[in-house]
């Protein structure tokens, strides 16, 4: 742990509905849900639909009955990927030391750039302005000498606003909140707490630590026990770039019929293309996943003769790994399309095939790139692949 507040914890202000609010400023206020309209789960949920009792998660027939005045808009991950790389571009603008939680969220160890911008506070701030001045979204900051309690005080801050968390303040800050808030607790866990009389995380710092390791583990009760007190060593370590990109869709109802799921691979492998199109990434190989409507599960995996964004390849790949699971009538949940093992398209050698045109699929998935960027996502729609 810092001896300083040099941690931040950057998270997005329910980010799929802020990147929808962005285009639909008319809905600004009212309770926004993103997500499917009938099947699947809320993906976001704006914070006036929070006040109803919704939670990213929950099942959208619950979140309807819950908050019936809400608007439902579909997804659209090619505007949240697209949002996404920009804000990481002004967190990589301000320190190489960012550490990706999530397409919403990261921490920062600002330490090596106050010298240059100023305070923990100040970077923070220039954050907050830099994303919505850019992206035209909000977000919320937490400071703190640790990972945990970075993301701690983001959690306080939200919405749209900054929490900074003095190493000297640690235990005042951590020691009112509910067990429930410390990393690891989740629902079984805060159970076996509170049969034990501990509710605040005052209660855990001062029970001894054996009691709590023969309740909980050694492992466990031991972290438990640290973090009570902010004890928290782990670095902000900067991870790899993404090794895959999909794509997926739950069916509105379940179906067994074969040309529904290929049109909806071609879909999928389309959104997924046209991410990897965006990224600049190229791909070795494509994965699909079947779930059926008992909620087994099936994936398939094949290799791409060279590296690709295409949509055609992708695509016929997808369809030999469905045809080979010879499925006959089989009831169909929800299909998805990935493309693993990711190169940048600047460092991968591509083999052209020898009868494609010069001029062709590429150049006309590039224009359809280019007609969805500028009108939406409806601007195009294929009818096929040939």
């Amino acid at each position: 742990m810092s001896v300083r507040s040099t941690v931040l914890h950057v998270d997005m202000d329910a980010f799929y509905v802020g990147v929808e609010l962005r285009r639909r400023p008319e809905l600004v206020g009212r309770p926004v849900l993103v997500g499917g309209a009938t099947r699947g789960v809320v993906l976001s949920a704006s914070y006036q639909a929070r006040e109803s009792g919704v939670e990213g998660g929950m099942p959208m027939t619950r979140a309807r009955r819950l908050c019936p005045q809400a608007v439902v808009l579909p997804p659209d991950f090619e505007a949240y990927a697209e949002t996404s790389r920009g804000v990481f571009a002004i967190f990589e603008a301000i320190t190489p030391g960012v550490e990706p939680m999530s397409i919403d969220e990261a921490f920062l160890d600002v330490s090596g750039s106050t010298r240059l911008l100023g305070s923990p506070a100040r970077i923070g701030e220039l954050i907050r302005a830099k994303v919505f001045d850019e992206q035209g979204i909000t977000c919320s900051v937490g400071i703190g000498p640790s990972k945990f309690v970075a993301k701690l005080a983001s959690s306080a801050a939200k919405p749209d606003g900054l929490h900074e968390v003095a190493p000297d303040r640690v235990v005042e800050f951590l020691h009112p909140l509910p067990v429930t808030a410390i990393w690891g607790v989740g629902e079984a866990t805060a159970e076996k707490l509170h049969r034990l009389g501990l509710r605040t995380v005052a209660d855990l710092a001062y029970l001894p630590k054996t009691t709590l390791q023969r309740g909980l583990g050694v492992h466990l009760g031991g972290l438990l026990a640290d973090l009570a007190w902010g004890r928290d060593n782990r670095a902000v370590t900067a991870r790899p770039a993404e090794r895959s990109i999909g794509s997926e869709h739950t069916f509105g109802r379940d179906t067994d019929d074969a040309e529904v799921v290929r049109r909806e691979l071609l879909r999928m492998a389309d959104r997924t293309t046209s991410r990897m199109r965006a990224a600049g990434m190229l791909g070795r190989s494509v994965v699909i996943t079947v779930r059926f409507a008992d909620y087994s599960q099936l994936t398939r995996t094949g290799s791409l003769r060279t590296p690709t964004d295409g949509t055609k390849e992708v695509y016929a790949r997808a369809i030999a790994l469905w045809e080979s699971l010879g499925l006959a009538r089989a009831r169909v949940r929800k299909v998805g399309v990935r493309v693993a093992g990711l190169v940048p398209a600047a460092e991968a050698y591509c083999q052209p095939e020898l009868t494609e045109p010069e001029h062709g699929w590429r150049d006309a998935e590039r224009a359809m790139d280019a007609a969805i960027a500028r009108f939406g996502p409806r601007a195009v729609r294929r009818a096929a692949l040939g």
